[in-house]
């Protein structure tokens, strides 16, 4: 699509306005070929320049838009072009405007080298003032996308998506070719690779694109909404830690999808779809927040790519000014080489580190299994509330009974003589609240419960 399409099919339709001026150029000064070259490409590209910026309504909701024409000498960024963009940045963070950016573009403009090329400082240092605001910025990038437009303003959203098959990249394979005299390794440099190795948060359809951005505003600008669902109350006795453990393994039991299915609206996932650590933009029970959530479902152990992802969901938590929940359900960190060699003890340390100074709103939930590092990594906040059968330990039980007695058949007894249980962790102020389970519960009903416990929080 062209930039005038992608506006059209993505915001309200007429709601646009322009906010750029007429691109001046002097006849007498510059060198003609590339003077030729623009008005070639302004006939071709039926624009101006290579991008487009303005004001619009997403869904009613007043944005600002930058938008990529690569039918213009490539989407190239001169001067020009980057004064636009950096004027669009500053009238955005001056009216609070979210700004959606839409990318499509070989990097920067050759014809005018390194003037051009340092424009795209300006451009970063604009937008993360904007961010410093505490106002969104959203990413959207088309094929393809690459140079130093990649390398700055494209790479710097709160959420960025590409649409499917786009070519994304810092360094264009033609280039690569040239200088190497060899091709570069094909589905490096795809979206669904960058999704994938957590680059981008995700692969969207172009007329998939609104309902995304719906989603995402409706969680950072759209007005609070008072909880709807009930906080579970009820005695809690002292949980054996035993039947706890066998409990929070049960595969029916309520994981972290299970709280965005039953209790969440407006999610738009970070993560992919069978990431071990999922980071979410939603609203539990109405309240807007970030989450980042081990998920047991998916068999696979913590390692230091997972990590980095829950941190970067902390960051952005930060950024954006929204309260983080974190949810712990997990057997435990990556054990393997190649977890130590990526740093996997060094990635803990940071995630606890991160969650400790956090200035926002925190709530940690330990939902199921707490296993080890990973469920450390997950449990600094200022609130922490606990299902009643959820449990914390440093290793899982077997590991303990194997340090301690050389084989796994004391497990049971190692699970009673640590105190990991929920209620002895509350007993202690490790956790704050406590949920009450019913032995008639179902994935569906914990799920609510836990939700309606944490939006209670959110809500106060």
């Amino acid at each position: 699509m062209t930039a005038r399409e992608l506006i059209e099919v993505v915001l309200d339709p007429g709601s646009f306005e322009s906010w750029d001026q007429p691109v001046e150029r002097d006849p007498s000064s510059g060198n003609p070929s590339y003077r030729a070259q623009l008005d070639a490409a302004e006939m071709r590209a039926g624009t101006d320049e290579a991008v487009l910026t303005g004001r619009a309504l997403m869904r009613g909701r007043p944005v600002a838009a930058v938008v990529s024409e690569f039918a213009f000498l490539g989407g190239s960024i001169g001067r020009a072009a980057a004064a636009r963009i950096t004027a669009a940045v500053l009238r955005a963070t001056a009216e609070r405007l979210p700004i959606l950016a839409s990318t499509a573009s070989g990097g920067t403009r050759m014809q005018e080298g390194a003037p051009a090329f340092v424009e795209m400082v300006r451009i970063s240092r604009a937008l993360m003032e904007h961010k410093a605001a505490g106002l969104p910025y959203l990413v959207h990038l088309r094929h393809p996308t690459t140079g130093g437009v990649f390398a700055s303003w494209g790479s710097l959203g709160h959420i960025t998506v590409a649409e499917p098959g786009a070519l994304i990249g810092f360094l264009g394979p033609k280039v690569y070719e040239a200088l190497y005299d060899k091709p570069f390794p094909a589905g490096v440099q795809t979206a669904e690779n960058l999704a994938a190795r957590g680059v981008i948060d995700g692969v969207v359809e172009s007329a998939e694109l609104s309902v995304l951005l719906d989603r995402a505003l409706s969680v950072l600008v759209d007005p609070l909404a008072a909880p709807t669902l009930a906080r579970r109350t009820g005695s809690i006795g002292s949980a054996d830690g035993w039947d706890s453990v066998l409990r929070t393994r049960r595969a029916e039991r309520a994981g972290v999808r299970d709280l965005l299915r039953y209790g969440a609206t407006a999610t738009v996932r970070l993560t992919e779809a069978d990431a071990s650590v999922l980071v979410a933009l939603t609203r539990l029970d109405g309240q807007p927040c970030v989450l980042v959530g081990q998920d047991r479902s998916q068999h696979k152990p913590m390692g230091p790519t997972a990590l980095r992802q829950a941190r970067r969901g902390m960051r952005l938590a930060e950024d954006l000014g929204l309260p983080l929940v974190t949810v712990i359900d997990t057997p435990g960190a990556e054990l393997s080489p190649a977890a130590e060699e990526g740093g996997v003890a060094a990635e803990i340390a940071q995630c606890i580190a991160t969650l400790a100074i956090l200035k926002v709103p925190t709530i940690s939930v330990l939902l199921g299994q707490g296993t080890g590092g990973g469920a450390l990594a997950l449990l600094p906040a200022t609130t922490v509330i606990a299902a009643e059968h959820a449990w914390l330990a440093p290793l899982p039980p077997e590991g303990a009974s194997a340090i301690m007695h050389g084989d796994t058949t004391h497990a049971a007894d190692m699970a009673s003589a640590q105190h990991i249980t929920a209620t002895a962790l509350h007993g202690t102020g490790t956790v704050h609240h406590l949920i009450p389970e019913r032995d008639d519960d179902t994935a569906e009903s914990l799920a609510l419960a836990v939700v309606a416990e944490c939006a209670s929080h959110l809500s106060a």
